[in-house]
């Protein structure tokens, strides 16, 4: 931002796959978003019915936050989002023996802010990590979100989290 405030998840020392991660910042918010899975939690919300997600720093942020410290969500959605090449989730994967949550992830072909081939190279990274996965992909699609997209997200929360009827609880 050349020196501008600017909202963000966590801080970035560029915007490039082959960059490090600034680990303090995204470790700073995995710690304020683990509190607030918490106080889902201790309000009767089970973990295997909470999904993690969102676009671009916001689905980074969720996937470091289920594949380092919550493997035991219903599953992660990321949309026009990438993890850094040698990022600290595929390190800690390497070592886990746990089911890991689902991907699901989409990414719009003429993204010009994050790559393309960045989503596409994270999804298969973490799927030869054993995470199952998914990569949607949106021709003429920039870094934004589009109604197609949002209905496939829409089915895929769905099938994810069916609806849990009085009598099954």
């Amino acid at each position: 931002m050349m020196g501008g405030i600017s909202n963000v998840w966590f801080d970035r020392y560029k915007i490039s796959i082959d960059s490090p991660e600034h680990l303090d910042s995204v470790n700073s918010m995995c710690q304020v978003l683990t509190d607030l899975i918490k106080e889902e939690t201790a309000a009767g919300i089970a973990k295997n019915r909470i999904l993690l997600g969102g676009f671009s720093m916001g689905g980074a942020m969720a996937m470091h936050l289920a594949y380092r410290y919550h493997r035991d969500v219903a599953g992660v959605f990321a949309l026009s989002s990438f993890l850094n090449e040698n990022s600290v989730v595929y390190k800690e994967l390497e070592a886990a023996r746990q089911s890991l949550p689902e991907l699901f992830q989409c990414h719009g072909q003429a993204d010009e802010l994050v790559f393309h081939q960045w989503g596409e190279k994270t999804c298969a990274r973490l799927k030869g990590l054993g995470v199952t996965s998914s990569f949607h992909s949106f021709p003429n699609l920039f870094h934004e979100l589009s109604l197609q997209e949002l209905e496939q997200l829409r089915s895929w929360i769905l099938k994810k989290l069916p609806e849990v009827t009085a009598n099954a609880l």
